[in-house]
């Protein structure tokens, strides 16, 4: 079985959002800053794992992305299967015609209990245990930021009002009178 990335990221994703969220929605733009993921390819993610209720979305200002379950009841297996992420490692996909005509290789079994196993461990572990993992290398949660107000600090410069003609026509018009 090859993870690809779009396994990798929607886990990546899935726990930057787990970490943040008690401040409110997360943007995907700040996941997508923080993380070094492709808004666009996180808007695809999230699509799916909306979709499979694993998030919740918030319209407007102020929105943005929330878990659709508690930490504790997701696990690494609902975010990958809800991405499309395939966990196989048999060559035939698991349709036991590894060699054409509904035969099997040799090491089909091997490669079929594999699968059970990965699924298994994937299973195994939680959104929240990936969380507290995180926080007990100390990673440091930043405060939700500020939203910034058309209210600034510098005064309003407002603009000197000339009585000039603006084109070639209104100054010959202006000459003219």
């Amino acid at each position: 079985m090859r993870l690809t990335t779009k396994g990798r990221f929607a886990v990546t994703a899935m726990i930057d959002l787990a970490l943040r969220q008690n401040n409110g929605p997360v943007t995907l733009a700040a996941i997508s800053q923080r993380q070094q993921i492709s808004l666009s390819y996180l808007e695809q993610l999230f699509g799916k794992l909306r979709r499979h209720q694993l998030v919740e979305s918030t319209r407007g200002p102020g929105g943005g992305y929330t878990l659709g379950r508690k930490a504790a009841e997701i696990t690494v297996a609902d975010i990958i299967v809800s991405v499309d992420e395939p966990i196989d490692a048999t060559q035939c996909g698991g349709k036991e015609n590894c060699m054409g005509e509904g035969q099997r290789c040799m090491t089909h079994e091997l490669w079929a209990q594999l699968n059970a196993r990965m699924v298994d461990f994937l299973d195994s572990v939680t959104l929240q245990s990936l969380v507290d993992e995180q926080l007990a290398k100390g990673l440091v949660i930043e405060n939700a930021p500020m939203i910034k107000r058309a209210i600034s600090s510098t005064p309003v410069v407002k603009p000197i009002r000339v009585n000039a003609p603006n084109s070639v026509f209104a100054l010959g018009g202006a000459l003219s009178k």
